[in-house]
């Protein structure tokens, strides 16, 4: 063993250990380690930071801020909110979240799919009364199968895609992965919604609503030419408790109806008065395509051109709208901002929001323009909650994002396009168009990820240049000496697999794939194989809470404990590694 092999194994046994320790996050872990490498001398300092502009780097990056312009747009909300449905049992919930979850995660960041679905699989399970922890755990492992089947599903794949590419002249394709990758998806799905739940332990007091949501009483206006208009009010019960948002009466001409609203037929400009929490309130207003104020507030709203946010705030004793309504102290024509909602500890209000009285302790629920939530805050008097991510779905451009979207996959699946152009043109086209506000578009990006994989890729690209992974490809092929190729190639795959559950699935791949083609030239087979094998077994992280970030994203909400994971984990890697062998063997024979 060299001395540069002995000091980058020794940087990779470091950086594995506090990753398992969970001391430092794993992206200063990272960035440390390729300092001291490029300070030692095992990573030339021309090639320090060669992985931030690295092709993997950048789709990951770009991927993330498609997502979010699929989650704006409402593209993914027409999903769900047609398919969800809480009185269904349990294992056809399952099934059904998790066919939705692993389609999205194929096409979008599986992180992003999960943080948009979990919201919803808790609603559910709180309408059902179950706890959420009977659900979750097997969300999370559908999102984290579904990303397997294409390039663009998960960051594994991305970076297979480009070591190849690096090492054979050539990437795997867009759906290159799917064969493989979709059997094992099908068959995890199988288990996860037929057997699965079943094994997941159930504790006393298992959450079944992880959020402290407050219950707004909201306004939602009927604006012209609404398909609404000419139904009664009682034909919005059906869309109402999907979105479960509970319909109090209706507002004409400044007036309130209550007790004869549900069969009042609804005309233009009328107001819905609502009691539901802010992402409910969104989702029944996307779905009806019900407006936010009338049109003079609306006009007044998007005159800046720059969006609008919703921000959540507290009145206290000596606030400017202490006492006084929104009307009174000119909050629309003022701040060009409208009173969403207000939340009185449960209380329901008689009035209209903009005419009633706010008192000390209120919450109130204000649509702003994009940026001025501090300042709109400071005006008021009041105290900003903390920041929920909430945001307005502008689902008039569902489908300009569904096409714009649609078209880069098919120009990258059939070539005509390199796939980070084509997810570059997306975003492009999502900020010209408004899907994505500019002023937050590098919200999205994960950076901590961007930095593990820009200070990852050249540490790997350093081990392999010095013969390390020739090192531990001969070391594993002497271990499996006189076993045929599939037992390696299997082998391979637990191996890899084993090391995913711990560490960060991304510097798993990184150290594991050179070491696959290693082991394929050793052998004399190709390497396709090999590197298929490290694609999926890098994925499939399901017996820790640390493994992958959506599991680590379920673990307060569904209640669970550390070692809870492995009871269904374990079978699941179990029937991967069965049915991913002979698949990869079929499809890429060796």
């Amino acid at each position: 063993m060299t001395p540069d092999q002995m000091i980058l194994f020794t940087l990779f046994g470091a950086v594995f250990g506090l990753l398992l320790w969970g001391r430092f996050r794993y992206d200063i872990v990272a960035f440390s380690a390729l300092m001291i490498a490029v300070v030692v001398g095992v990573v030339p300092t021309k090639d320090a930071f060669s992985g931030f502009g690295h092709p993997a780097t950048l789709v990951v990056a770009l991927v993330l801020i498609v997502s979010a312009g699929l989650v704006r747009s409402g593209a993914v909300f027409l999903i769900t909110r047609t398919l969800v449905d809480a009185t269904r049992g349990l294992g056809a919930h399952i099934a059904l979240m998790g066919a939705i979850g692993g389609v999205l995660s194929a096409f979008m960041n599986n992180v992003a799919a999960l943080a948009l679905l979990m919201p919803v699989d808790i609603q559910t399970a709180r309408k059902a009364g179950r706890a959420a922890g009977l659900s979750l755990m097997p969300l999370s492992f559908a999102t984290i199968l579904g990303g397997m089947v294409t390039l663009i599903g998960t960051p594994p794949n991305i970076i297979i895609a480009a070591i190849r590419e690096e090492s054979l002249g050539a990437p795997f394709a867009m759906f290159d992965f799917a064969p493989v990758g979709g059997v094992a998806a099908l068959a995890g799905l199988v288990f996860v919604s037929l057997i699965g739940w079943r094994l997941i332990p159930q504790r006393e007091g298992a959450a079944t609503d992880s959020t402290d949501i407050s219950q707004y009483i909201a306004e939602l206006t009927v604006p012209d030419g609404n398909k609404q208009i000419g139904k009664r009010v009682a034909e919005l019960s059906a869309p109402a408790e999907k979105a479960d948002v509970a319909i109090l009466g209706l507002i004409r001409d400044g007036k309130r109806r209550y007790g004869q609203a549900r069969n009042t037929v609804l005309q233009a400009g009328d107001a819905l008065v609502l009691e539901a929490t802010p992402e409910a309130l969104d989702e029944f207003r996307s779905a009806l395509d019900l407006a936010v104020a009338d049109a003079k507030r609306e006009e007044a709203l998007n005159a800046a051109g720059d969006g609008v946010e919703i921000i959540e705030v507290v009145v206290p004793e000596d606030s400017r709208i202490q006492g006084k309504t929104a009307q009174a102290i000119g909050l629309a024509w003022r701040q060009r901002s409208v009173l969403l909602g207000i939340s009185r500890r449960g209380k329901r209000l008689t009035r209209r929001l903009r005419q009633t009285q706010i008192e000390t302790g209120d919450i109130l629920l204000l649509l702003v323009p994009r940026d001025t939530g501090n300042d709109v805050a400071d005006w008021l008097g009041c105290l900003p909650l903390a920041d929920r991510g909430l945001a307005v779905t502008v689902n008039r451009k569902v489908w300009l994002a569904i096409g714009i979207f649609a078209a880069a996959v098919l120009a990258a699946s059939f070539s005509l396009l390199y796939l980070p152009v084509a997810l570059g043109l997306v975003v492009v086209a999502y900020v010209l168009s408004g899907i994505v506000p500019l002023t937050e578009l590098y919200d999205h990006i994960n950076w901590p990820v961007v930095v593990l994989l820009g200070s990852m890729i050249p540490l790997g690209a350093a081990l392999e240049t010095s013969g390390g992974t020739e090192l531990i490809a001969g070391a594993l092929v002497n271990w499996t000496g006189g076993l045929p190729a599939w037992a390696v190639l299997t082998v391979l795959m637990i191996v890899t697999m084993t090391l995913s559950d711990v560490l960060n699935n991304t510097a798993t791949t990184i150290v594991a794939a050179p070491v696959g083609i290693q082991m394929a030239t050793s052998l004399g087979v190709s390497p396709d194989p090999f590197l298929m094998a490290v694609a999926v077994a890098a994925s499939s992280a399901f017996l820790t809470p640390i493994g992958h970030k959506n599991n680590t994203l379920i673990l307060g909400p569904g209640g669970y404990g550390f070692g809870d994971y492995w009871r269904m984990g374990l079978p699941l890697e179990i029937i991967v590694v069965a049915v991913s062998i002979p698949m990869i063997l079929l499809v890429w024979p060796l």
